[in-house]
C-alpha cells in the first residue's frame, strides 16, 4: 500500500495578517528600536528607549515652557508679503500657502506673554516645519516685538530657536532681520533684563549668528546641530577632517559656546530656577 495512496485533498487556508494602523510604530534613528509613537509623544518626543530628541511640535513647546493657559499671542496680525516678486519653481506665496494650509500656523515663529511658574515672561517658539523656520521680515519683526515689549513691561524673555537660516525669499530684507534683533537684544540687557536662549535641532546660520547667541545665558537640547554653514560646507572649504561631535551642543559645552545643555524632561524645572536667580527680586 502506498503511503500516500489515500491522501486528501486539502483546500488552502488563507490567514490575513492583522490589520494594523499607520503611525502607531517608529523607528529612532540613532538607536534603531522600534518604539511606540503614543509613548514618546507622551515623553515630550523624547526616545523612550535611547533618550533621543526628536522635533517637539509648536503648540507643545509653548505648552511646555509656560503655564497652563497663560500663553498670549502677539504680533500675531503681521503677516509675510512678497515684496520682491520672488519667483521660481514655486513663488514665494504658494509657499507660504502650502506651508500655512499644512501647519496651520501663519509663519515659523510664534512670540506672546505668558507665565512660568508663576513669574511673567516673553516667549517666543521657532518652529522648523514651516519653511525651515526660516527668518524672514515677519519672524525678525515678531522677534524684535517680543524683546521691545518685555523690555517696556520689565519682563525676561525666553526663545527656543530652531532654523535653517534666512529666508531666500525676501533676500536682503531678511539678513536686515540679524541687526535688529541684535540691537533690540541690546536695549534689553542695557535695561537689566535677562534672555535666554534654548537652541533646538538645527539652530544654523543667520539666526545662530544674531539673537540664538546673544543670551545671559545660553542653552541648548541634547545632539542639537548649531553653527552657522554646514559640517560638508566646512570640511569642503577648510579641506579638514572635523572632529568628532562638531558643531553638535555637547561639542559646543565643552569649547564654552554652550552653557548648559539640558534633556527636555528637565527644561522647564531648570528655566525656572535660572529665571530664579537672574531676576532682581
Amino acid at each position: 500500500m502506498a503511503l500516500f495512496g489515500n491522501r486528501k485533498n486539502y483546500s488552502t487556508i488563507t490567514v490575513k495578517k492583522r490589520d494594523v494602523p499607520d503611525g502607531l510604530w517608529m523607528k529612532c534613528p540613532s538607536c534603531n528600536e522600534i518604539v511606540y509613537k503614543e509613548e514618546v509623544t507622551a515623553n515630550l518626543e523624547v526616545c523612550t528607549k535611547c533618550d533621543h530628541h526628536f522635533t517637539l511640535p509648536r503648540q507643545a513647546r509653548i505648552n511646555l515652557l509656560s503655564d497652563e493657559g497663560s500663553f498670549s499671542e502677539w504680533a500675531g496680525n503681521i503677516k509675510s508679503v512678497d515684496t520682491l516678486g520672488f519667483t521660481g519653481q514655486q513663488s514665494y506665496i504658494d509657499k507660504l500657502e502650502a506651508n500655512q494650509k499644512q501647519s496651520g500656523w501663519d509663519d515659523a515663529i510664534s512670540v506672546g506673554g505668558c507665565t512660568l511658574g508663576g513669574r511673567k515672561i516673553g516667549l517666543g517658539v521657532m518652529d522648523f516645519s514651516f519653511l525651515g523656520a526660516s527668518m524672514g521680515s515677519v519672524v525678525g519683526e515678531r522677534v524684535t516685538y517680543l524683546i521691545e515689549r518685555c523690555t517696556r513691561e520689565k519682563r525676561p524673555v525666553l526663545i527656543s530657536c530652531a532654523s535653517g537660516g534666512a529666508r531666500m525669499y525676501e533676500g536682503l530684507l531678511s539678513l536686515m532681520q540679524m541687526a535688529k534683533t541684535s540691537a533690540a537684544l541690546a536695549r534689553h540687557a542695557a535695561a537689566g533684563l535677562p534672555y535666554i536662549p534654548i537652541l533646538t535641532h538645527p539652530t544654523m546660520a543667520g539666526v545662530m549668528a544674531s539673537f540664538a547667541t546673544l543670551g545671559d545665558l545660553i542653552v541648548a537640547e541634547p545632539e542639537a546641530l548649531i553653527g552657522f554653514a554646514g559640517p560638508r560646507v566646512i570640511k569642503e572649504t577648510t579641506q579638514q577632517d572635523l572632529p568628532e561631535g562638531f558643531q553638535r551642543a555637547e561639542f559646543l559645552q565643552q569649547h564654552g559656546l554652550i552653557d548648559m545643555v539640558v534633556p527636555r524632561s528637565e527644561l522647564r524645572d531648570r528655566m525656572m530656577l535660572v529665571l530664579e536667580y537672574l531676576c532682581d527680586k
